[in-house]
């Protein structure tokens, strides 16, 4: 698989072929492996919260995030564990998480979340959220 752009940071690799690597908060070109398209992915990870912004829809549909369970909450403010490793993808709302031995990250609609099984943190949830989630 060819990459182009910096090679540093962590790799992102997706069952359609794409591959992502970052170095928080950087841009990096990817080309698929079966094609000659070629893509721009915004990947950050922080506080070991990995957020992948606006994954194309081939993405979603290939790991099957629209058949996952559906979980959504008001605007609020509470502490959360996560007990197993938790992957969703945003449809609404705007959340700071707040990782007890880290930095605070904005998640929003349209951001493709990973959290780190462990971690315990605080959401605060300025704008309503929808979400399709899955613990592994």
């Amino acid at each position: 698989m060819a990459i182009f752009g910096t090679v540093v940071g962590t790799s992102f690799l997706y069952p359609n072929g794409f591959k992502t690597v970052t170095k928080h908060s950087a841009f990096s070109l990817s080309r698929r492996t079966t094609g000659s398209s070629f893509r721009l992915n915004c990947s950050t990870e922080k506080s070991s919260i990995k957020i992948v912004k606006n994954p194309p829809e081939s993405t979603l549909s290939e790991l099957g995030v629209r058949s996952w369970p559906k979980w959504g909450c008001p605007p609020s403010k509470f502490p959360w564990t996560y007990s197993s490793r938790e992957t969703c993808y945003l449809l609404e709302g705007k959340v700071k998480v707040y990782p007890d031995d880290g930095e605070a990250v904005e998640i929003g609609a349209g951001d493709m979340v990973v959290f780190p099984k462990g971690m315990t943190c605080t959401w605060d949830v300025s704008q309503a959220v929808d979400k399709h989630y899955k613990f592994d």
